[in-house]
C-alpha cells in the first residue's frame, strides 16, 4: 500500500430527481471500519422512512492499514444494481477511508437495472465532487502520558513538528496525537530521549 492515499475532505450530501425517484448521496470520511458501519447506520436511523439506503465503503484495516475493506449492499434493489455501482466509484477513483449511503425515495416509475446503476452511481460522484478529494497520508493515534513537569517539553515537540493534538491536565498530563505513520518512529524516539525514558507512549 503506498504512503499517501486519496479520500474526501469533508462530509458532503448531493440530492437530484430522476423520474420521481429522489435520491440523496452521503459521503464522510472514515479512518476505521467501525467509524464507517456507524456512519451507514446513523444514515440508515435519520432516513428510515426512505424506501432504500445504499452503502459502500472502501477502509484501510489491519494494523499498519495493509488491506482494504471494500463492502457493499444493495439494500433491497436488484441484485448488482445499487451497491456496487456505488462501490465502483469509489475505486475507479482510488478513494480510501470513505463511506457512502445512498438514500433513494421511490416515486413510482421503475428505472430498470440500468437506470438504477446510472443512478447510483451519480449520486455518489455528485457527493464526492461536493465533498473534496484529497491526498492524504496514512496516520494512527499516540498517546503520551507525562507529569507535569515533561508537559511542556512534549508539548514544545509536538508544536514544531506541526502534529495534531489534544491535551488532558489532570492529575498528569495526555496527550492524544494523530502522527503519520512514516514518521510515528521518530516521534516516539525524540520524546523518550527529550523526557528520559519518562513519557508514556501508547
Amino acid at each position: 500500500m503506498s504512503d499517501t492515499y486519496r479520500t474526501v475532505a469533508a462530509s458532503a450530501t448531493a440530492e437530484f430527481v430522476v423520474q420521481g425517484s429522489e435520491f440523496l448521496g452521503h459521503v464522510r470520511p472514515v479512518d476505521s471500519v467501525s467509524a464507517a458501519e456507524a456512519f451507514v447506520e446513523t444514515v440508515r436511523e435519520e432516513y428510515a422512512d426512505a424506501t432504500h439506503n445504499v452503502p459502500a465503503y472502501r477502509v484501510r484495516a489491519g494494523d499498519d492499514g495493509e488491506f482494504l475493506r471494500e463492502y457493499s449492499s444493495d439494500d433491497g434493489e436488484p441484485s448488482g444494481s445499487a451497491g456496487k455501482p456505488a462501490l465502483n466509484v469509489l475505486t475507479q477513483q482510488e478513494i480510501e477511508n470513505c463511506a457512502v449511503v445512498v438514500t433513494r425515495y421511490y416515486g413510482g416509475t421503475n428505472l430498470g437495472v440500468g437506470g438504477l446503476v446510472r443512478a447510483y452511481s451519480r449520486a455518489v460522484k455528485d457527493a464526492l465532487d461536493r465533498a473534496g478529494v484529497v491526498e492524504e497520508r496514512p496516520h494512527e493515534r499516540l498517546e503520551i502520558t507525562v507529569d507535569y513537569d515533561d508537559s511542556g517539553t512534549v508539548r514544545s515537540i509536538l508544536e514544531s513538528e506541526g502534529h495534531e493534538f489534544d491535551a488532558d491536565y489532570e492529575a498528569t498530563v495526555t496527550f492524544d496525537v494523530r502522527v503519520p505513520l512514516a514518521e510515528s518512529e521518530a516521534l516516539r524516539d525524540r520524546l523518550r530521549s527529550a523526557t528520559s525514558g519518562r513519557a508514556d507512549l501508547e
